[in-house]
């Protein structure tokens, strides 16, 4: 059975694959990386091709060996700092190492750029995160600040009866318009 690289269109049989040591390690480290990312991974991995040359199977095996540990641990390391590295990171690296294959300087030598790009959006995210929490931060200070103030409005009114007046405050008002009408004016 003869099968084609999906990256290179190169032919060989299924059987010279088995039987290579590079190669079936190549096989075996691609069966463990989550689906979605095997046809970007197998395109990015391209462009450590030699100019002249195709890309050997012991050389395949390291890539993906070294890419392996950090896909499935969901993170990278950078100038001494780990990063968070979910498998979107991983997708949207690839795709932008892709896209931007004309102006890289090919072949690669290492995953340098692509950890780069990952290392980015992580600490874009984490801008995000940062951002949001002092946003909340700030809402929760003028949120406790208005309730230390004193509240200057008039209390809104809760039913809209007519207040009764008491008896006091009546027959004080009556007793001033009756003494009104004895002195002989109007009311």
């Amino acid at each position: 059975m003869r099968i084609a690289c999906p990256a290179c269109g190169a032919t060989l049989s299924l059987d010279a694959v088995i039987s290579h040591d590079g190669a079936r390690e190549a096989v075996m480290i691609a069966l463990q990386l989550p689906a979605p990312l095997g046809k970007l991974l197998v395109q990015y991995v391209s462009l450590f091709r030699p100019l002249q040359r195709q890309l050997s199977m012991d050389r395949l095996a390291t890539l993906l060996g070294e890419l392996l540990p950090m896909i499935t641990e969901a993170k990278v390391e950078r100038n001494r700092t780990v990063y968070p590295a979910p498998h979107e990171y991983w997708r949207q690296g690839m795709e932008d190492m892709l896209a931007k294959r004309d102006s890289l300087t090919l072949p690669l030598k290492s995953h340098g750029y692509l950890i780069t790009i990952i290392a980015g959006f992580a600490d874009k995210a984490q801008a995000k995160v940062e951002t949001a929490g002092e946003q909340g931060r700030k809402y929760g200070e003028i949120k406790h600040a208005s309730l230390a103030t004193p509240i200057t409005t008039a209390p809104a009114k809760k039913d809209k009866k007519p207040r009764v007046m008491p008896d006091a405050a009546r027959s004080a008002i009556s007793h001033f318009t009756e003494r009104k009408n004895l002195d002989g004016k109007a009311g």
